[in-house]
């Protein structure tokens, strides 16, 4: 059957291509995703399959084998960004503030592509492949909760997913066989000062200088307090205080992102935050309040079937082609779906310096090697298989 994929792979190469530079130039953010949704849909009933709207704008579409056996699940994200979009190609996006600029578009292309095979093959098929069409990846706390809260992993026995990472070179596959990526948490310290003329800044207590001084502070607290064997990261995104050049502020706002894969190091981080306001805010004579929100949990790769999707990779890439990557601390919704079921989610280059596919992830330029999107279809149809079999003949 192997060969009968990779030619059925082949004759839709097209098709998904034309499917992802379709959605490319027609992106919607999360929870907006409705002619995404209708596209999908359309595309789903022409196969002759029977989808349905789940999760306000997904898509659920349930393609069973001949004879009965387990449940594999396949999950794409459908939204794009609010960043403009910048690439000089005839598919760039005609949403004025919206771009796939993360590869959104190539994974729902590839998840129809792979409806089209299985499709073509379920006759020969043991068991069900139920394909996840999720909205909402990119906006906390993400569309995954909506998707399992009404039941699209119901009876599902393991769940496979990708990315599609410009960091990788297309051609080549990245997976880990435990932690891959990093729980995304947030945090937000108002500081409240006291306010006055810049001339006189005895009558106030700065709130800017001590904002200034907890930035410093707090980028101390993964090299001086957290153990150098586990992976944590502090970055602080936004600082604001004031509007006039000789007006003190009243107050100030810093916000940031923690990334880490356990529950005791992501609670040592915060508390080590909380300690640096208080004592910062104490000194100064000021204020400040704390809030931190917890994202969703980090990816960890089920062993046993990370070991499946990355032989199937080696089989279409080649043994070289299957890299085992160091865990990142990007955060994915994918990881709520492994809470409920064994998973493996992968990385599947796209990355081409030659022909100048060098920009990363959420930049207005971002683009990708469309031979990648293949080899996409190809890997996860192989595997879903893989794990189909093995369940059927356990």
């Amino acid at each position: 059957m192997k060969t009968q994929i990779h030619d059925i792979v082949v004759d839709n190469a097209d098709y998904v291509i034309a499917l992802r530079r379709h959605f490319r130039t027609f992106p919607e953010v999360g929870g907006k995703e409705y002619e995404t949704q209708k596209k999908i849909m359309s595309e789903l009933t022409a196969m002759g399959l029977t989808p349905k709207a789940i999760a306000g704008t997904g898509v659920i579409v349930q393609i069973d084998g001949g004879k009965p056996g387990k449940t594999v699940a396949i999950r794409a994200d459908l939204d794009a960004l609010p960043i403009q979009d910048e690439v000089e190609q005839p598919y760039c996006s005609q949403h004025a503030g919206i771009c796939h600029a993360c590869g959104h578009d190539g994974h729902t292309a590839m998840l129809l592509g792979i409806a089209r095979v299985f499709n073509a093959i379920k006759s020969e098929m043991t068991g069900s492949i139920r394909l996840l069409f999720q909205p909402s990846e990119e906006q906390f706390p993400g569309g995954a909760l909506g998707m399992i809260e009404e039941g699209a992993l119901a009876a599902v026995d393991a769940i496979i997913g990708a990315h599609l990472w410009q960091p990788l070179e297309a051609g080549a596959m990245g997976i880990t066989f435990g932690p891959m990526m990093a729980a995304p948490d947030q945090f937000t310290i108002t500081v409240q000062g006291r306010g006055g003329h810049g001339s006189m800044p005895h009558q106030t207590i700065d709130p800017l200088y001590v904002g200034a001084q907890m930035v410093l502070a707090l980028k101390t607290i993964t090299g001086n307090n957290i153990n150098a064997n586990e992976l944590a990261v502090l970055s602080l995104g936004m600082f604001k205080a004031g509007e006039v050049f000789n007006i003190i502020p009243d107050s100030a706002i810093l916000q940031g992102t923690v990334r880490t894969f356990d529950t005791k190091t992501r609670e040592l981080v915060f508390a080590h935050i909380d300690r640096i306001a208080s004592g910062i805010s104490a000194a100064a004579g000021a204020t400040y309040k704390l809030e931190s929100c917890f994202g969703h949990p980090p990816v960890v790769n089920n062993p046993q079937i990370a070991k499946v999707v990355a032989e199937c990779g080696k089989r279409v890439l080649g043994k070289d082609a299957v890299i085992e990557i160091s865990p990142v601390m990007v955060g994915e919704d994918f990881s709520f779906y492994q809470q409920h079921v064994p998973g493996c989610f992968m990385f599947i280059g796209i990355g081409n310096s030659n022909k100048g596919l060098i920009y990363p992830h959420h930049h207005p330029k971002f683009d990708m090697d469309e031979k990648a999107l293949g080899y996409g279809v190809e890997i996860m149809v192989e595997s879903a298989l893989q794990l189909l079999n093995q369940e059927a003949n356990s």
